[in-house]
């Protein structure tokens, strides 16, 4: 008996909890509903569910008619994906836009002091030493996983699209324009740039988001490593240049395993090759002969 009165009383109490928090949320959601009433001009009653009510509506400060048919500029649709969800530091951060007839206005962050990474190699006397080159690299794998996982082909991958805060080595993938929702079925027309384009549009007329992703990495590593050939190379960069600029989709890296590549976990730089007889050289420079 004492039992199951104590049983009770816990029930009661639950049951009152209960009553409270929803009297509570329910109080709250009022205020917000005539906070956000008190904004809009409500019209003619468009629809009924089994969830609630649909009226058109008019904004008074400026006019808009909400549910307007005008298109979010998929530029602005994709920079929204990409910093939707736990924080991604590698993808620039969209602080507000507005839409107007004829333009948009982005206003995104600025890293201080910042230049592109064309411009960062460029400064380094056209290339740079393999520990740098890791620790950006690894960051743009993120930048493009991220991506790839939030449903955005970014298409345009370069090293102009890549800032670079000098003080930090941080680094921040830009300009979504070129991007297009990921989807499993071939691309038919290129977006981006043409010398970052993949064989296989070449051979075939079509291309695949994620290999075409990850031949994008393997140039921009082989740009930023060979812009003038370093003294040396670890073996786990050659390999993986080599496996993300295979000329056909399906024998070239995929996007997971290069994320989790054993090169990014490589401390040493090997002393025993030869930039001049590397294969990633050949591996280029033959994927190339296939695209001209």
């Amino acid at each position: 008996m004492r039992i199951r009165k104590c049983y009770l009383k816990k029930t009661l109490l639950y049951i009152q909890y209960n009553i409270k928090l929803h009297f509570i949320l329910t109080t709250i959601v009022c205020l917000l509903l005539g906070h956000i009433c008190k904004q809009y001009k409500i019209g003619c009653k468009m629809g009924e569910g089994g969830c609630g009510i649909v009226y058109e509506g008019t904004r008074c400060k400026d006019g808009l008619k909400p549910g307007h048919p005008k298109r979010l500029p998929m530029e602005i649709g994709l920079m929204l994906m990409a910093n939707k969800g736990p924080s991604a530091p590698q993808i620039i951060q969209l602080l507000d836009w507005e839409d107007d007839t004829d333009h948009y206005v982005m206003v995104m962050e600025r890293p201080i002091p910042c230049m592109d990474l064309f411009s960062f190699v460029d400064h380094h006397g056209g290339s740079l030493d393999e520990g740098m080159a890791r620790n950006i690299m690894r960051q743009v794998t993120d930048a493009a996983k991220t991506c790839c996982d939030r449903g955005i082909f970014h298409r345009d991958l370069k090293l102009e699209n890549l800032l670079m805060n000098e003080d930090t080595m941080e680094v921040k993938l830009i300009d979504f324009r070129c991007g297009a929702l990921m989807k499993k079925s071939a691309f038919k027309i290129f977006h981006g740039t043409r010398v970052y384009c993949p064989p296989e549009f070449y051979m075939k007329g079509r291309y695949h988001a994620k290999p075409t992703t990850v031949w994008t990495l393997g140039f921009i590593l082989y740009e930023m490593l060979c812009g003038e050939c370093p003294a040396s190379y670890d073996r786990n960069m050659i390999t993986m240049i080599c496996d993300c600029l295979q000329p056909k989709p399906r024998k070239r890296l995929s996007l997971d395993k290069m994320h989790l590549h054993d090169w990014f976990k490589t401390q040493r730089i090997s002393e025993n090759n030869s930039c001049h007889s590397h294969p990633v050289v050949f591996c280029l420079q033959s994927a190339l002969c296939l695209g001209s």
